[in-house]
């Protein structure tokens, strides 16, 4: 696995890394080494252009796993995006008997699952660490929440 970098920027420094699940429309089994080869070129590409650099990329036949490290101006959901539209076209170009296998339709479905990865740890972990930047009697919670689903 490539190893995250902090990245400067005039006014922030940052280590965002996200993991990405993103299946083949209708979970077709359409990973092969041809199509690995085109997904990881147009990945390579979209690193030249874009503040997104992939970290590791895992195929599984019917679905890819992306660790990917970009910057905060960038949301998930536009990484996601850049990601499965360039790839996708890309694909279809590269890959024709992939476009035969979806009946000609879209490469990607349209759900993905997203999480946020820590490079130091877990949210325990930083909770430790924020709390012993200070002096002990000087550290005041001023808000702890349980997480919860959306309502």
């Amino acid at each position: 696995m490539a190893k995250s970098e902090y990245i400067h920027k005039s006014h922030n420094v940052s280590v965002l890394i996200y993991h990405f699940v993103c299946p083949a429309k209708y979970r077709r089994v359409v990973f092969d080494e041809a199509v690995d080869e085109a997904l990881k070129e147009v990945c390579l590409e979209i690193e030249k252009r874009y503040d997104i650099r992939f970290l590791e990329i895992g195929t599984d036949k019917d679905h890819v796993h992306f660790l990917i490290q970009s910057v905060p101006k960038i949301s998930a959901t536009q990484i996601v995006r850049i990601v499965k539209s360039l790839t996708a076209k890309e694909i279809f170009v590269r890959c024709p008997q992939v476009k035969k296998k979806l009946w000609g339709g879209e490469f990607w479905s349209d759900g993905y699952f997203v999480a946020t990865v820590g490079r130091h740890g877990n949210e325990e972990a930083i909770s430790r660490y924020v709390k012993n930047q200070g002096k002990e009697a000087e550290y005041k919670r001023v808000l702890v929440q349980q997480l919860s689903l959306f309502d």
